[in-house]
């Protein structure tokens, strides 16, 4: 169990944080909801991972953007809704019938799992001034691990606002930011990495041991969002759970990742307890 009184590279030590990825989805409850949190909980998922968007007078939601007519069978974004009509929606189950779960607040969200794990906080640069208000209101500045991309803009709003948050830029290929970032003040604990093969930069031996050399996670993504978009080099949830465990998630673990988001949060655990006993 992780204590959130200890840096996420200590509690990252003995084998990788899971971080279920909008929570555990199954059967009538859809992600991104309380009680898809509290399931993936309940499975020992170390750091819940949350989408965020914004209705139209800047409310801010637990909901991924663009998925309006998967999970909510409109065509109309959350950001041409007022936050009165998008109260009044039901999100809808994988069979396509509604569901008794609305779209849960942010701050709804960040209360619920207050003390209880770590927040990944994913589209935070939509809207970083209003999204770090709304954490610090919560009393969760320790727990969220925000990250945007590396574009200069998204930066210059991390370092403006939120600076203090842990920070995970997100890397394609090569790591340029880490070190800058940290050398400018921002409690930058270590990088999202997305690769096509073992072979880019940022899933050398190397780049990872200089990480951990300095102190920093690294975050890697399992779960497959589009199976045209290779963002771990095929070290998958897809590959774990219809395969073999050892094939995805075991790889991942070996090359030194410290926490792997999945879909399967339950099942990535007990293969990872499994691992550090034998």
């Amino acid at each position: 169990m992780i204590d959130l009184e200890k840096s996420i590279f200590e509690n990252a030590r003995q084998i990788p944080l899971v971080c279920a990825h909008r929570g555990s989805a199954a059967g009538n409850i859809p992600c991104n909801t309380l009680a898809a949190f509290k399931a993936a909980l309940a499975q020992g998922a170390d750091m819940i991972e949350l989408d965020v968007a914004l209705s139209a007078d800047g409310r801010h939601y637990v909901f991924h953007p663009g998925m309006e007519r998967a999970y909510l069978k409109t065509r109309a974004p959350l950001r041409a809704m007022p936050a009165k009509k998008i109260d009044r929606l039901r999100l809808y189950n994988p069979d396509g019938t509604k569901t008794q779960y609305g779209v849960p607040t942010l701050r709804e969200a960040l209360r619920f799992l207050r003390g209880k794990c770590y927040i990944n906080v994913d589209k935070f640069w939509t809207d970083v001034p209003g999204i770090s208000r709304v954490i610090r209101e919560c009393g969760v500045e320790k727990q969220v691990v925000v990250k945007t991309g590396d574009s200069e803009k998204e930066l210059r709003d991390v370092k403006r606002y939120a600076s203090d948050f842990m920070f995970l830029p997100i890397v394609r290929g090569e790591d340029r930011v880490t070190d800058r970032l940290s050398a400018e003040g921002v409690n930058c604990v270590g990088a999202e990495v997305l690769f096509k093969t073992p072979g880019d930069a940022c899933c050398s031996p190397s780049y990872i041991r200089s990480m951990h050399e300095k102190g920093r996670v690294l975050f890697v993504n399992a779960e497959v969002y589009d199976i045209r978009a290779v963002i771990s080099a095929g070290l998958t949830d897809d590959v774990s759970v219809a395969e073999d465990p050892a094939l995805g998630w075991g790889r991942l673990a070996d090359l030194g990742f410290d926490i792997i988001q999945t879909d399967w949060a339950g099942l990535l655990k007990t293969y990872l307890l499994s691992q550090r006993k034998a």
